[in-house]
């Protein structure tokens, strides 16, 4: 009855999920979801987009106003939630366009976030304690051909990939330095997220959308809406958190 903005694992089984504006629970044997809370009621047309789980068992996600019409969306609807274990919520961040990609550093004081109409990767304080973020800063601003950012991941070295929906393409950050150092291209325009998995995690896991291409583009990019699996990057990635509840 709405749409999924995303989903994690629970440590004891089943899934915890972003679905419309609500938070949920999904036991995928029953098909039940069971709401947790529904927030931005006052903004019907607002949805759940990304989310990811941090170091201690707290979902994150993120809320996107929905077009209205070809290109035409509502500015700053969007916000960023945690929803802690024992199911309270709070507001992280509000006046988002598309609260999107997001992870945390290697050693959990810094919590990485992307608003994609701000074209750019930030970087936030983040207490491991209390899962309060604070201190923004821009570590990286998307260059004109890679387009707008979209999911985003941590690899092993600490080094951040983002997807770049319209640019067909993932590039690996530094965010010590704010540079990029690597693109891997892709068949496909419309580039939406991407995740380490594999056995050891050496594999990284691509996701593509079709929607908002027309038929001449599609005939083009044939690919579009698949998932690719990219291998050889030389690096790896770090396992997911689970939901601690």
């Amino acid at each position: 009855d709405a749409r999924v903005g995303s989903v994690a694992l629970r440590q004891c089984g089943g899934y915890v999920i972003a679905l419309g504006t609500r938070f949920a629970f999904l036991d995928w044997d029953t098909q039940v979801v069971t709401t947790i809370l529904e927030l931005e009621q006052d903004k019907p047309n607002n949805r759940f987009n990304d989310g990811k789980v941090d170091p201690k068992g707290r979902f994150f996600a993120g809320t996107m106003a929905e077009e209205t019409g070809q290109g035409v969306r509502a500015r700053q609807q969007g916000a960023l939630y945690t929803l802690f274990p024992d199911h309270s919520v709070i507001k992280q961040l509000d006046h988002l366009d598309i609260s999107n990609g997001l992870d945390w550093s290697l050693d959990h004081r810094t919590f990485y976030h992307i608003d994609s109409l701000a074209y750019a990767v930030r970087s936030f304080s983040y207490d491991v304690c209390t899962g309060k973020i604070a201190c923004p800063k821009l570590v990286y601003h998307l260059e004109k051909e890679e387009q707008m950012p979209d999911g985003m991941c941590i690899d092993a070295e600490g080094k951040l990939w983002v997807a770049c929906i319209d640019g067909g393409r993932v590039i690996r950050i530094d965010p010590e330095t704010g540079k990029r150092i690597q693109t891997v291209m892709l068949p496909t325009s419309r580039i939406t997220s991407c995740c380490f998995g594999g056995k050891d995690y050496s594999e990284m896991y691509v996701t593509s959308a079709y929607d908002g291409l027309d038929e001449t583009t599609l005939a083009k990019e044939p690919h579009a809406g698949e998932i690719f699996k990219i291998t050889g990057l030389g690096v790896k990635g770090i396992p997911q958190n689970f939901y601690a509840a």
